[in-house]
């Protein structure tokens, strides 16, 4: 018990118990324990194992002191107090014991195996500057893997060539790209309700035989449970005050949930990303996993969850790159920061994705100059 350390809190009396977020494994020759929720990790001896296991029910902390008799009372008191510290038993009525017990209730189908989602918050990216110097190290240790699969020696069969195409479908496609500098001209409000409307906005209505009505979007979600949640952050958007919105596609609304996020705490929010920063519009990409868990009681569903936040950025992109806009997406980002300025808990509801756009630096020679006078055309 000599590796649990903290400092002694004497005559500890409020009931502990055991977080259910607690998982256990051998790393490097060592028995590890890790609380996905809080991201906390420790290695220690097998002993805390039993202590763990003591606290599977609200019990004070002084009753382990007979069952464990070959330690001292000061050392069995100093684990368990390292133990609450570092989060691994939680004190009865405390915050982090009602967060304990809501992931336990909200999340009840989908753990252990969708402890990854948490377990990969709050991740420590490399600075923007050093990524070169990295870059040449992966590059020094070995040759990255090739970009094809191919069969050689099975039987091949050449398709017929593609022949150009010149519609409005085809240019949004082929001139989609990640932007990362911008003219520094403000984006439209009535682009931006385009951007929601094409991307999370309610097309209609579909009917279930078993569920009756629900939701039709342009991109496919599993289940037509449509998880995603979208929140606006406006920077300069002509005709929109700057501020943190949330949209409401029922209404078609935008929702204002927060005050403005300046561009200092965006560009630490993005994890020193400077095009996130230098946007003019910013959309925290939300899931609200209730809405799958509901139907979907596997922990494979969290899978699903995240390709529709794949499915609506694709969708976010075609549509900015048709409208004329400069479009970006990214998962480098501070989950928790965000979801406390949103107001989030980060159990229900909890932050997966960044996109955003800008006006373009430049016209392509494709005719991204042409983008006003098509942006009205059907899609076809």
């Amino acid at each position: 018990m000599s590796r649990l350390r903290g400092p002694v809190k004497r005559g500890l009396r409020t009931r502990l118990r055991r977080a259910r977020s607690v998982l256990m494994y051998w790393r490097e020759g060592e028995l590890a324990f890790e609380n996905y929720l809080t991201r906390s990790f420790i290695s220690a001896e097998r002993v805390t194992v039993e202590i763990l296991d003591f606290f599977d029910d609200w019990r004070p902390p002084d009753d382990l002191l007979a069952g464990f008799p070959s330690f001292t009372p000061a050392s069995v008191r100093r684990a368990v107090t390292a133990l609450v510290r570092a989060g691994f038993l939680v004190r009865e009525g405390s915050r982090p014991a009602r967060q304990d017990q809501t992931l336990a209730e909200v999340w009840k189908n989908w753990l252990p195996q969708a402890s990854l989602h948490f377990s990969t918050k709050d991740t420590p990216f490399i600075p923007q500057d050093e990524w070169t110097h990295v870059a040449k190290q992966f590059l020094a240790e070995s040759v990255p893997p090739s970009p094809f699969k191919t069969y050689p020696g099975r039987p091949s069969l050449a398709l017929p060539r593609v022949a150009p195409r010149d519609d409005a479908f085809s240019r949004a496609l082929l001139e989609r790209k990640t932007h990362r500098e911008f003219s520094g001209a403000p984006v439209s409000r009535s682009d931006i309700g385009e951007l929601l409307h094409y991307t999370w906005g309610a097309q209609g209505q579909v009917m279930s035989p078993t569920f009756g009505p629900l939701v039709h979007k342009t991109s496919p979600s599993g289940g037509a449970r449509h998880p995603g949640e979208v929140y606006l952050v406006a920077l300069d958007v002509e005709g929109l005050k700057p501020g943190t919105y949330h949209y409401n596609p029922r209404d078609h609304a935008l929702e204002r949930v927060a005050p403005a996020i300046s561009r200092a705490r965006l560009l630490r929010y993005a994890a020193g990303q400077r095009h996130v920063a230098e946007a003019s519009a910013v959309f925290m990409m939300t899931a609200s996993f209730p809405r799958s868990m509901w139907k979907y009681r596997s922990p494979r569903a969290y899978r699903v969850v995240t390709l529709d936040a794949g499915h609506l950025a694709q969708t976010f992109c075609l549509v900015a790159t048709w409208l004329g806009l400069a479009p970006f997406t990214t998962a480098a980002l501070k989950d928790t920061a965000i979801e406390t300025a949103l107001g989030l808990d980060g159990i229900t509801e909890s932050v997966l994705y960044l996109v955003g756009v800008g006006m373009p630096q430049t016209a392509t020679a494709t005719g991204l100059e042409g983008a006003s006078s098509r942006r009205r055309r059907p899609l076809s």
